[in-house]
């Protein structure tokens, strides 16, 4: 199932770019301070679709992500430390249905 809805996504992806691309054809200047490039507005629009969903995904990771796996490696050190410093049940002291 999860394969199916990668291939409708990755076609619906490649439309909606090919329809960027081909509706927006006219080049436009990039000027980015010490180099300029004439590119077609399509590839202008995905490129910084693309930049925003790379960087909004990057700092997810960063300010949520990173700091929840540090929490969990932290708390799976302590447990481990705690089920170490833990007495082993004696099996003479139990109860037995005898």
């Amino acid at each position: 199932m999860k394969r199916i809805g990668f291939i409708l996504m990755a076609l619906v992806a490649i439309v909606v770019g090919l329809l960027v691309g081909t509706l927006n054809s006219n080049p436009v200047q990039l000027d980015l301070l010490w180099v300029q490039f004439e590119l077609p507005l399509g590839l202008v629009i995905l490129l910084g679709f693309s930049l925003g969903i790379v960087t909004g995904l990057s700092m997810l990771y960063f300010y949520r992500v990173l700091p929840l796996r540090l929490q969990l490696r932290k708390a799976r050190a302590a447990l481990k430390k705690q089920e170490k410093s833990a007495q082993p049940e004696d099996p003479d002291l139990s109860l037995t249905n005898d």
